[in-house]
């Protein structure tokens, strides 16, 4: 049998926007890829839920920090 995530390990829009220090809408815009130089956000849909898994997260933000290293 699978492991399952505990649900501390779920992230919604408005507890990345916390995170990330920025408003839900701008969360939402990334996980649509509309931040131009930003990669998406992977995540999970549950009907109108959006659903980020915390390690998702994290693998993304250090994504980012590579991606942007040394860019002024």
């Amino acid at each position: 049998m699978k492991a399952v995530a505990r649900p501390s390990e779920i992230l919604t829009v408005k507890d990345v926007a916390i995170v990330l220090r920025c408003s839900k809408a701008h969360v939402s815009n990334i996980i649509r890829g509309k931040v131009p130089h930003l990669p998406p956000l992977p995540n999970v849909r549950i009907g109108r839920r959006v659903l980020i898994r915390d390690e998702s997260l994290i693998e993304w933000m250090r994504a980012v920090e590579a991606q942007t290293a040394g860019v002024r």
